[in-house]
């Protein structure tokens, strides 16, 4: 990718960004790395990854991104106090320019640290539309956005939703997610006719995902004779699988639905299916939908805040009800029996990914925003209003 901060500014001193997040490999981790990723070999940026510990943080994939060259630490999660602390000695170590804080409720304690670190500039990034503020919570995201530079929502829906909490219009702004679409471009070489019937749900097990309308919408084709293989492609919540692999075991669906758990060759495996399905109760802008309609696949969304606006109903793709198994199985339906019409809604959401939603263009946007902080002046930290807090 060509940066524009490289274009504008060759010959000042990196810009140093530190980004702030969940270690849980959740879609807001995902876009944590793929900006580091798009910058690693620019010599404009230096960059490193802080990621909060949780019980699901696989040491495995991270040992992965520290050999491709990632700058990467590990903070405690068990504390908040103790997140806070160990990401301040990190930052007054590194002196980043800009403390990026990623989603609920990173965000928090990330900009309590940066701000004891005296790092120039924070930035807030919210990544769902339905975060769980409590009202202390919610008083405290409103006090740190009065040192924060800007808020970004991942998609216009998660913006919208940052002004109905009340924070400053003046500092929010939307920047959509995006995908890595050189991973699909065999995409157009597999015919929708030639793939397996079958549907592919690439999305974490977790409270925010609603795998069970998936599971009892394929019970309920089942009755009308109608067999459809499902991959459940994604780790996630221990508890939140066994639930759903308790509820295919009650409906006897076992020789149907399978549980894969983290695939590293989902494009492959997206491009190998027809159809693509989200069943989710909220989100900001899922990857998982991108990822579905670059890959060519007909793809099939809950009408809930952030898959709406992926999702043209009809023209690229369909909203169904949320938690509506009927409604998900009649969309199956549609998409299983009138291939025709599957195949126009494929072809027109794989156009859309690859105008709207990109890697590269998410990546420059968020450098532009890099570029306007670094132009800016560094404004006096109130630390003393800090500790009153």
């Amino acid at each position: 990718m060509n940066s524009s901060l490289a274009a504008v500014a060759p010959c000042q001193r990196p810009l140093k960004v530190v980004h702030f997040v969940t270690g849980g490999f959740t879609g807001s981790t995902r876009v944590a790395i793929d900006l580091i990723r798009t910058v690693k070999n620019n010599p404009a940026f230096s960059t490193m990854l802080v990621l909060r510990k949780k019980s699901s943080t696989d040491p495995e994939r991270v040992q992965q991104l520290q050999n491709e060259g990632i700058s990467l630490k590990v903070v405690a999660g068990w504390s908040h106090l103790v997140t806070i602390v160990e990401l301040l000695r990190i930052c007054r170590e590194y002196q980043p320019d800009i403390l990026v804080t990623h989603g609920f409720s990173e965000h928090l304690w990330g900009r309590y640290a940066g701000l004891l670190a005296r790092v120039p500039h924070l930035i807030h990034v919210e990544h769902n539309s339905r975060e769980r503020y409590t009202p202390l919570r919610l008083l405290q995201a409103r006090w740190l956005a009065h040192y924060t530079d800007k808020i970004i929502g991942c998609s216009e829906g998660v913006r919208s939703r940052l002004l109905e909490l009340g924070f400053p219009a003046h500092k929010i702004m939307a920047i959509n997610n995006g995908i890595q679409l050189t991973d699909y471009i065999n995409a157009d070489t597999a015919p929708l006719a030639e793939r397996i019937p079958g549907i592919i749900m690439p999305a974490r097990f977790a409270k925010q995902k609603d795998h069970a309308t998936l599971i009892r919408a394929i019970a309920l084709l089942r009755e009308k004779n109608i067999i459809v293989p499902v991959f459940f492609a994604g780790a996630g919540s221990a508890r939140h699988i066994a639930k759903a692999k308790k509820l295919v075991d009650e409906l006897q669906l076992n020789e149907q639905i399978h549980f894969a758990g983290h695939c590293g060759n989902l494009p492959f495996l997206l491009m190998r299916h027809q159809i693509c399905v989200l069943s989710t109760h909220y989100e900001g802008m899922p990857l998982a939908l991108a990822e579905g309609m670059a890959a060519g696949c007909a793809v099939i969304g809950s009408a809930v805040i952030g898959v709406q606006e992926m999702i043209n109903h009809g023209s690229d793709g369909l909203l169904v009800k949320a938690q509506c198994a009927h409604a998900m199985a009649d969309a199956i339906e549609i998409l299983l029996q009138n291939s025709t019409y599957a195949q126009i809604l494929a072809q027109q959401g794989r156009q859309r990914a690859l105008t709207e939603f990109s890697l590269t263009r998410m990546a420059q946007a968020y450098e532009q925003v890099f570029f306007d902080l670094q132009q800016a002046a560094i404004p006096a930290l109130p630390e003393q209003l800090l500790l009153e807090n």
